[in-house]
């Protein structure tokens, strides 16, 4: 059970109170259920310490999620709503109630829903709540979300007003509670997340990082400048995650935030993971010399940190779009009607070891099965555009030491060796399959930027002209900018980085998110914001047809 400070407890019931709207459970209990009046009653009663969520959502279905203070079942309800929140009538009309898996000390009391056969570009209303094993509601907290764009025949309508019914938006970030930032309610909290909402988004792509189970969160940081910073703490954030128990305090924390819990309830999430829920920069039998753990394998920290983060996101988590534990895939396509398709990847799972890069032969990232999929499914797609979220950033030199690197690029201009080689199959097989309208998007190095590759500045020539965008942190100390590796022909068109190198999140404008607006005409227009909601640097993208 997670320990709080008396503080903790108070901010943190206040804060809660706020995230979403929670009434009391209607629903009576059975007869043969008599219970004593008063006290008793409410003290049983289920609640929904850490809100509600939904995630992956497409044109006919998405992944509700909530968790328990008890064991007991998630109950869901789906409302199709006009602009006002009035109930869509006649032939538009949709309401559902839907009952999930069961919430226990197996999964730490979080539950999902996988709902289908949803009528598409329709805004649902959505209550969520806990039924005990009586039969008794627990409290129940209530969202919102909107199913992707369709044919116009499978439209219910339920738009914002002045909204096409083609159109929609989306948001992007990475790297929550980083170095030592955590949940500071003096400066309103992880207000970069507010801003995020503020945009009133289809959707929100968190590229990874979204705990850092390897970072302590002390309970203040003196900065600078001599300010304090003064965290919420938990027992778990209090030391490196090791057991399943700690990485799952990490993912408790995060949503103890209010901004984090109004979104969340509001905005659908596509969730990727990259290191930080395991150890910084890990790879597959990787074996730690960090003197803070016991447990040193990272085989089996991952193996913990995976299920965790699995419990905690709204993923579909199986290939076939059902909610349980899926121990060997999480890369996944995410539809987003005719305008857009969402190719989520694990840049983690199937990594060779972090090297200088430079080996003669092919080495992975993605994998062979992963990138096969990429090319098979991206080639394939119908959709105007294909945004690949990419954990880890393709042209950036990113260092694990000295010598060593963690993503694609190797410090060397050349021709592609190493991982790059994979990168360089992926990139020569769109050309090759004539595929169109590619944007990648990441997270990962603490600042922001926009990259252009280009064959006419490359060494390696085999590819087409893309963008890749990148957004982060959202609530984590700041860094770079980073040099670029010249193989794929990378060009820097804007980056803001933070002042200094670990610069708090304190004032927002070393905290970065990227925002997506897809337009009529499939005009794709992307801009890069601090977490005050400025805009930094915007740029309009014209398909290709």
């Amino acid at each position: 059970m997670t320990a709080y400070t008396r503080r903790i407890i108070l901010k943190g019931a206040i804060a809660a109170a706020g995230a979403v709207a929670v009434v009391p459970g209607t629903a009576a209990a059975p007869a043969s259920a008599a219970r004593p009046s008063g006290v008793a009653l409410v003290r049983n009663r289920l609640t929904l310490p850490s809100g509600i969520a939904t995630g992956d959502v497409t044109a006919d279905s998405g992944v509700l999620w909530a968790r328990a203070s008890g064991s007991g079942q998630l109950v869901a309800s789906l409302l199709a709503v006009d602009d006002d929140g009035s109930p869509l009538r006649g032939g538009r009309a949709f309401q559902r109630v839907l009952r999930g898996s069961a919430a226990s000390e197996a999964t730490d009391f979080t539950a999902k829903i996988y709902a289908d056969r949803l009528p598409a570009g329709t805004r649902f209303a959505v209550s969520m709540h806990f039924e005990d094993a009586e039969g008794n509601a627990g409290e129940t907290a209530r969202g919102s979300y909107c199913t992707a764009p369709g044919p116009a025949s499978q439209r219910a309508g339920g738009f914002r007003r002045g909204h096409s019914p083609r159109t929609q938006s989306f948001v992007w970030t990475g790297d929550t509670a980083g170095q030592g930032w955590g949940i500071n309610e003096e400066i309103g909290g992880m207000r970069g997340y507010a801003a995020m909402h503020a945009t009133r988004p289809d959707f929100f792509i968190h590229s990874g990082d979204t705990i850092y189970a390897d970072g302590p969160i002390p309970a203040q940081v003196t900065e600078p400048d001599g300010q304090i910073w003064r965290n919420l703490v938990t027992a778990e954030v209090a030391k490196v995650a090791e057991t399943l128990s700690e990485f799952r305090g990490r993912h408790r924390y995060n949503m103890m935030d209010k901004n984090i819990r109004a979104m969340y309830a509001e905005v659908p999430v596509i969730a990727q993971w990259d290191d930080h829920e395991t150890h910084n920069n890990w790879y597959p039998g990787q074996i730690l010399t960090d003197d803070r753990y016991t447990e040193r394998r990272v085989d089996v920290l991952a193996a913990r940190g995976r299920q965790a983060w699995q419990e905690y996101q709204p993923i579909a988590g199986r290939s076939d779009g059902t909610t349980g534990f899926e121990p060997a895939r999480i890369y996944r396509k995410i539809s987003r009607g005719p305008q857009l398709d969402i190719f989520c990847l694990d840049m983690r799972s199937f990594k060779d070891p972090n090297t200088d890069g430079k080996e003669m032969q092919l080495m992975h990232i993605l994998g062979q099965e992963q990138a096969d999929w990429l090319i098979r499914e991206v080639s394939r797609s119908k959709a105007t555009w294909k945004v690949i979220a990419n954990d880890l950033p393709l042209g950036l030199v990113v260092p694990d030491g000295p010598v060593n690197e963690e993503s694609f690029s190797n410090r060397d201009d050349g021709a592609p060796l190493g991982k790059e080689l994979e990168l360089a199959g992926v990139l020569s097989a769109f050309k090759r399959n004539r595929v169109k309208n590619v944007v990648w998007v990441t997270a990962d190095v603490h600042y922001c930027a926009a990259h252009h590759y280009s064959p006419e500045r490359a060494s390696f020539q085999d590819f087409d002209p893309f963008w890749e965008f990148v957004a982060g942190p959202i609530n984590a100390g700041s860094f770079g900018p980073n040099k670029l590796d010249g193989t794929f022909g990378p060009e820097v068109a804007f980056f803001q980085a933070g002042a200094y190198a670990n610069e708090s999140p304190r004032s927002g404008k070393s905290q970065y998110f990227g925002h997506v607006d897809l337009g009529e005409g499939d005009v794709f227009t992307v801009s890069l914001r601090d977490a005050n909601g400025g805009v930094l640097w915007s740029k309009a993208l014209q398909p290709e047809r």
